[in-house]
């Protein structure tokens, strides 16, 4: 069996409610993986009742009987799924989200007391056993915690859920240790591969949960490094050299973004995990955090930093990221077409976040349909080609590029109130079938526009060849 862990390693953002400038809330993560190529899909997958079936992950032999009914939901699995479906994020038709996982890292001393099970839950079955059985945000960390206890973890996973009124982050760390921590409606929260959660309250159950005899499992092994302090970091977590530079600038680039009154070292170990801006937060903001790679410091790597501050810290936005997603679930007074799930494939920072409303039955066919060959007639192909062509040509493409988001996303904006408002007259099926029209809508606008932008870089890229000489006439 290959280490999961040593396959994913991603970025995590939640805002709560009050946080955001809609009222919505949101989970979001960049899905990356060890290589640039790693094909997804974005799915539609039916409502069940009366099955008799159990599930076998194929990546490491987890068992579980399935419910015999689950709620339809959207998914963003893998185009190869033989080692696992890996669904990783989704809305059900109860609008309830979920986003998984977070790789996260457990420090040897407590990893000695309870190691992770070989056959147990792993980020390829996460999402398949557990959005389509859950009712809130809350009830999914109970139920994916009643899974972990039942079966074990094979790895330290940071799990997201949302609903309309709450979000949450649920760390799993050990073979059968986890807390979770509801997000203060005002607050925003950041995680990026390391242990986040800090001081867990046993005395609030409304915004902290955790997994049965914790408290005990750290008394008995004494592994509580701090007096009169229960902090979970601190406990299960690492602070290594890997950290300083493969994590932690991560969280400081976003505080830094979102509260720019704020001086922090990128490499401290104590930033904060949960924060509230300095401003109301957009879905515009979050789609330029899941893009970024330092932008306007000398760590960019493609900025004018010397050559080792570019090398010197792990960027947001990656070469190697399968997907991007942002789960936004706006007000319940639109509840019926509240849910909407942005997706982004190719490298986030050069191409858009597309949005899809999740009551749908179906998806575009370029989402839908993956060729084992690169087609531009498939989303996940045409924007892995988009990202290609900009890179290449970084310094004449770029604002090009930007200026196609900055239109796709204003378009977006005006589709989305324009959907809204017809669907205030629609209800049941009928509405159902209305917004899955309307994603059928969206994906072929972004596909057209980016096919033309593509066109237009490719024909100014020959343009730019090396291989071209010019006559000089006094010859």
């Amino acid at each position: 069996m290959t280490d999961r862990i040593e396959l994913s390693a991603c970025t995590s953002m939640m805002v709560g409610k009050k946080a955001a400038l809609d009222g919505a809330t949101y989970i979001s993560r960049n899905e990356d993986r060890l290589i640039a190529i790693h094909p997804k899909r974005f799915l539609v997958k039916p409502a069940v009742s009366g099955r008799k079936e159990v599930y076998t992950s194929p990546y490491n032999g987890l068992t579980v009987p399935l419910p015999e009914n689950g709620y339809r939901y959207t998914s963003t699995p893998n185009g190869d799924e033989s080692d696992g479906p890996n669904e990783e994020d989704g809305f059900n038709e109860l609008n309830v989200g979920e986003s998984a996982t977070e790789s996260v890292y457990a420090n040897e001393r407590v990893l000695a007391y309870d190691p992770f099970v070989k056959n147990g839950l792993a980020e390829d079955s996460m999402t398949t056993l557990v959005l389509p059985f859950i009712k809130s945000a809350r009830d999914g960390v109970r139920y994916l915690g009643e899974l972990v206890k039942k079966y074990g973890s094979a790895e330290g996973n940071g799990v997201q859920f949302n609903d309309a009124d709450e979000v949450w982050y649920m760390e799993i760390v050990t073979g059968h240790q986890w807390v979770a921590v509801r997000i203060p409606d005002d607050s925003y929260a950041v995680t990026a591969n390391q242990i986040a959660i800090e001081d867990i309250d046993f005395n609030d159950p409304e915004n902290y949960m955790w997994a049965d005899g914790i408290q005990e499992f750290v008394t008995e092994h004494q592994l509580n490094p701090d007096d009169g302090r229960w902090d979970f970091r601190h406990i299960f977590g690492t602070d290594t050299e890997k950290d300083h530079h493969y994590n932690t600038p991560r969280v400081w680039f976003i505080q830094r973004y979102l509260n720019p009154e704020i001086e922090q070292d990128p490499e401290s170990p104590e930033l904060p995990f949960i924060r509230k801006a300095s401003r109301k937060i957009s879905v515009e903001d979050i789609q330029y955090i899941m893009k970024s790679h330092y932008n306007e410091t000398k760590y960019d790597p493609l900025g004018h930093g010397s050559d080792h501050d570019k090398k010197t810290y792990r960027s947001i936005s990656l070469s190697r990221t399968a997907n991007s997603h942002i789960l936004q679930m706006r007000d319940n007074k639109a509840k019926a077409a509240a849910g909407v799930q942005w997706i982004g494939f190719g490298v986030p920072s050069f191409c858009p976040h597309v949005p899809f409303f999740t009551n749908a039955t179906d998806t575009d066919e370029s989402y839908r349909v993956l060729p084992k060959e690169m087609s531009l007639d498939s989303a996940y192909w045409l924007y892995t080609a988009l990202a290609m062509v900009v890179e290449a040509h970084y310094a004449e493409f770029i604002q090009a590029d930007l200026d196609y988001q900055k239109d796709l996303s204003q378009w977006a904006r005006t589709k989305i109130s324009a959907v809204d408002k017809q669907a205030q007259n629609l209800s049941g099926t009928e509405l159902t079938a209305y917004l899955t029209q309307q994603n059928h809508e969206i994906a072929t606008h972004y596909n057209k526009v980016t096919k033309k932008l593509l066109a237009d870089l490719t024909m100014q890229g020959a343009e730019l060849s090396k291989l071209t000489f010019k006559m000089d006439p006094n010859l």
